[in-house]
């Protein structure tokens, strides 16, 4: 949850805080790259995307207890020693797991609460991620030149923003299914991509960037009867499209999704 909290003094934090505080640039990456605005130090690095942060800390084992716990307090300081604003992030808010091997990454499921801590991150001096329950730094990182990148990112997100239409009609095809878990899955192709992930796959709310084929698991061999595209997503899973006359599915995993809608 969003909360701003009552400037406290905090002195011996302080003295450790400017001791420790990632010293780095902020830098946007736009196109053909996923828009970023990021900072990396010698062990550490944050990357804010369009409606995710992912945060490597020094040790796996750090990751790996974000993770455990599903929780990461984000805190805000306007000096190295007084705490101006928080935000919880947690199960109840977000979507927390380990990507890429490594690195945390803190979906949110409210783009007012992503953009409350872009907020705060472009308007403050450090940023200490801390664990959810205890008085417990993962990493901190000063905020100099972060708002410069941070307006560049949320640019290029409007622009990605307004190109993204729907490759089916009419808009807002879900389909349906599933074994014990059961899904709902949307998709949407961008008229104009400016990088590899040309494509955004839904399930059951959980937007992912993905990437489009169109050849058969890559191959020159025929497709099946029906097959429009192949959806690779970030996360490395897969789902194929198919139309077969007044009939569309499609096929992830081990079951197929019927069109319900």
């Amino acid at each position: 949850m969003r909360n701003t909290l009552n400037a406290a003094i905090l002195a011996s934090f302080g003295a450790i805080l400017f001791a420790t505080t990632a010293l780095a640039e902020w830098n946007y990456s736009g196109p053909p790259s996923v828009p970023n605005a990021f900072i990396q130090t010698n062990n550490m690095s944050l990357e804010l995307q369009c409606d995710r942060i992912r945060f490597s800390p020094a040790g796996y084992d750090s990751s790996q207890d974000i993770e455990r716990k599903q929780g990461l307090s984000i805190r805000f300081m306007s000096n190295g020693s007084t705490e101006v604003g928080a935000f919880q992030a947690g199960a109840s808010n977000a979507s927390i797991g380990i990507v890429d091997n490594y690195p945390v990454e803190i979906v949110f499921s409210d783009a007012a609460d992503y953009a409350f801590v872009l907020d705060q991150i472009a308007a403050n001096a450090v940023l200490n991620l801390a664990m959810i329950d205890q008085d417990v730094t993962y990493g901190i990182f000063g905020l100099e030149g972060s708002a410069a990148a941070i307006r560049s990112l949320r640019a290029e997100c409007r622009k990605l923003d307004q190109s993204a239409t729907p490759l089916e009609a009419p808009e807002g095809v879900v389909y349906c299914g599933g074994g014990a878990v059961q899904r709902q899955i949307e998709y949407m192709i961008l008229d104009n991509p400016q990088g590899e992930w040309d494509a955004r796959v839904t399930v059951n709310g959980e937007t992912i960037w993905a990437m489009t084929a169109y050849s058969y698991f890559g191959s020159n061999q025929q497709p099946p009867k029906g097959f429009v595209v192949a959806l690779l997503r970030e996360d490395k899973s897969e789902f194929l499209v198919f139309r077969d006359g007044d009939k569309d599915w499609v096929e992830f995993g081990d079951y197929t999704y019927r069109k319900c809608n």
